[in-house]
């Protein structure tokens, strides 16, 4: 028997009194499902990488078997998940596939040699399916691209936008939603209560209306979305603006502006019923962490196997170049801004591992005539591979400093130790930008701290891939390096 809900008649409806706010700290949250471009975007571009090699396979005649089914479950791990290029200008997409495809051959290429697998695939199947794979995935982001710009330019499916507040986030956000208007975005304008005087370039001449203004807005322009951009000390003003805002059936999103604060990870978690939002997280948490691990294990081994005869003659190299150790271990700043000890073919008459290091420049007298050739072509760096099979460091990240220079720079360069919450490595982000060598000045210092916290940011798997590939370039073409 069912149980029965209780009725109590009254001789009148009851008076519903609405609640004048609700504190944003009592709203539920949890992580959103992703949407229907991102998802399609994680399983398109693996999809159509193994596709194509199972059509070419089977077009030239062979059956499906083992050899073939390890390399569709190989080439699902490098590519999954893929990239939304979606929005992505069209010349922007192709560069970026072809430069994710790159990396993802070149990776296979060293697990054949190292496996000595070639052997057990029709090389016609190989060239084909290498040469059509990036082909196919591009027909594929410019077909979904362009229906996705159809579907959006149905009425029902615009979204009407405004920006609470013309700062210089507003700004940005204003910008991105106009970028965003082939795909059903369209930017209404700012509601700012400062003058305009106040107001970021670009932004005085579309402000149109101030906060107390929102509801009316929202109801005359017909307006879905809502980003707020206001600082969290404007927390009063945010407070009263969620109030009124709960008279309407908009979407409303935040972007925040923590006091400058560079927002490393961030995203909303629920805790026990309490959200959570993560401002300095590192990347490398949970799956993440044992993807990046697992990728720097396998991948420094296959090198350190192919490079092993290399390693031996740089190693006489070094010691018929200068009396001293062929190998320079020196302290440098690892994760967490510990310290950790760092391996490098010595290029140097001297070993500077002190509270004083200075770095090499153009010309160094310090450097050796074998040390400058090493030096130039990055092979001082080799040993460093042991170093992340130690787990000192990554394959990709952060180029870890001399302790002394990270003692230097902290209180010289804005947000300098965020670098350290990850492993450093071999090469990254910053490097393959142009900002390998000597920092002379603060300033490029803090360009390269800036690059270093976007990888942070924007970390993937396939990032890493395309960083390797690009310092495959750079080794054989840079001409710069000293």
């Amino acid at each position: 028997m069912s149980a029965e809900i209780p009725v109590h008649r009254q001789a009148s409806a009851p008076r519903v009194e609405r609640p004048a706010s609700v504190p944003l700290g009592a709203l539920a949250f949890s992580s959103p499902p992703p949407s229907v471009p991102v998802f399609l975007a994680a399983l398109l571009e693996p999809l159509l990488a193994v596709g194509t090699f199972l059509a070419v396979h089977f077009a030239q005649g062979h059956m499906l078997d083992r050899a073939s089914m390890l390399l569709s479950i190989l080439v699902m791990l490098l590519v999954f998940p893929g990239t939304n290029r979606f929005h992505e200008n069209r010349l922007n997409a192709l560069v970026d596939l072809c430069a994710a495809w790159a990396a993802v051959v070149t990776i296979l290429m060293l697990c054949g040699f190292a496996t000595s697998s070639f052997a057990f695939f029709d090389q016609d199947v190989l060239v084909w399916w290498v040469s059509l794979t990036p082909v196919v995935q591009y027909l594929a982001v410019l077909a979904g691209g362009a229906l996705m710009r159809r579907h959006a330019l149905r009425p029902e499916t615009r979204r009407p936008a405004l920006v609470v507040g013309a700062g210089d986030l507003g700004a940005q956000v204003g910008q991105m939603l106009r970028k965003r208007k082939s795909f059903g975005h369209d930017f209404i304008g700012y509601l700012e209560d400062r003058e305009p005087i106040r107001c970021a370039p670009g932004t005085r001449e579309h402000v149109v209306g101030r906060l107390a203004d929102c509801i009316d807005c929202i109801r005359r322009h017909g307006i879905k979305d809502v980003y707020i951009t206001l600082p969290l000390s404007s927390q009063p003003r945010i407070e009263r603006l969620m109030t009124s805002l709960q008279d309407s059936a908009v979407s409303i999103y935040f972007v925040p502006d923590v006091f400058g604060i560079n927002v490393i990870q961030g995203r909303m978690r629920n805790m026990g019923g309490l959200p959570v939002v993560s401002l300095l997280e590192s990347p490398f948490i949970g799956l993440n962490g044992l993807i990046k691990r697992v990728s720097d294990i396998v991948l420094a081994s296959l090198i350190l196997v192919l490079i092993s005869p290399l390693l031996v003659l740089v190693a006489i190299g070094v010691r018929l170049s200068s009396p001293g150790p062929i190998v320079f271990r020196q302290k440098r700043g690892g994760l967490d801004g510990e310290d950790i000890v760092v391996y490098k073919f010595r290029s140097m008459r001297v070993m500077e591992d002190g509270e004083r290091v200075t770095q090499a420049s153009r010309g160094d007298p310090r450097i050796t005539r074998f040390g400058a050739f090493i030096r130039r072509t990055s092979l001082d760096e080799l040993p460093q591979f042991i170093n992340v099979l130690q787990g000192r460091m990554s394959i990709v990240g952060p180029r870890p400093h001399a302790v002394a220079h990270n003692e230097q720079y902290r209180a010289l360069v804005r947000a300098y130790m965020l670098r350290h919450k990850v492993k450093p490595g071999i090469t990254g982000w910053a490097q393959v930008n142009g900002l390998r060598g000597e920092t002379e000045t603060v300033d490029k210092m803090a360009e390269r701290v800036r690059h270093d916290i976007e990888y942070l940011r924007n970390w993937s798997l396939l990032m890493d891939l395309r960083i390797i590939a690009r310092t495959i370039k750079l080794t054989l073409t840079d001409r710069n390096a000293y």
